[in-house]
């Protein structure tokens, strides 16, 4: 499923609009929820229609484009903006206002296409982000269910029909399966090493070779050495290294 981009288009020219319309239809995660001819219209349409992207026009009479831009920066939720003009020299001034592209007219298709890219990632980067530090793990015990930051865990390991998550602080014990564990914290750069131990990879301080292509690994604040199986080290390196 697309995740969809609600689109402002701002330029005093109607052709100039329609012609960007045109070439948006080809992206079908923009959704374009409104037009404005000038600066003055655009803080209304975006204050009304909220949306995530405004493309937005420099030189516009009254209000131009950089007077616009400055006055989104100050609403709560200001949308991400690409500047669109014939004019290169203004580039400079733009990124001051935190755009995330430049586009000169009349436009190229190629260099569109990279700027929305570089919009998607922008965007949902940040949903990924708000939905992370919104998740937390659940841990059932005698007391209830404690909730846990996958964020604060530096290993689990599976231990008579139950797995042990040690974290910085504490260690606690859940009746669900190793596999299961790893399956829900798997976007948290967890990874498995071995076929009773998932490690967070951002804790790794180290990886010495035992034997037969295995190797023992420490984390952050721990003593002991976890057993890597050969099956997994050369992957556990393509995820550490650069």
């Amino acid at each position: 499923m697309n995740r969809i981009i609600r689109t402002l288009i701002v330029d005093d020219e109607k052709l100039n609009r329609e012609e960007l319309i045109y070439l948006l239809n080809d992206f079908p995660n923009i959704e374009i929820v409104g037009q404005a001819n000038s600066g003055e219209a655009c803080i209304m349409e975006t204050m009304k229609k909220k949306p995530d992207l405004v493309f937005l026009d420099v030189e516009m009479p009254e209000m131009d484009g950089m007077e616009t831009a400055a006055s989104l920066k100050e609403l709560k939720h200001p949308p991400l903006l690409v500047f669109a003009t014939a004019y290169p020299q203004f580039a400079v001034q733009a990124f001051r206002y935190e755009a995330i592209d430049y586009l000169l007219k009349p436009y190229d298709e190629k260099h569109l296409e990279q700027t929305i890219s570089r919009i998607e990632k922008t965007l949902f980067h940040v949903e990924e982000k708000e939905q992370e530090v919104a998740n937390k793990l659940g841990i059932e015990n005698e007391d209830g269910v404690i909730y846990v930051e996958p964020t604060e865990i530096l290993y689990l390991q599976s231990v008579d029909k139950q797995v042990k998550i040690v974290t910085k602080s504490k260690i606690f014990f859940s009746k669900k399966t190793l596999k299961d564990l790893e399956k829900r914290l798997s976007a948290f750069r967890f990874f498995r090493v071995h076929k009773s131990y998932v490690i967070n990879l951002h804790y790794v301080s180290k990886l010495t070779p035992w034997f037969n292509g295995a190797y023992n690994l420490q984390v952050f604040g721990r003593n002991e050495s976890l057993p890597v199986s050969r099956n997994y080290v050369k992957s556990l390196r393509e995820q550490l290294e650069l």
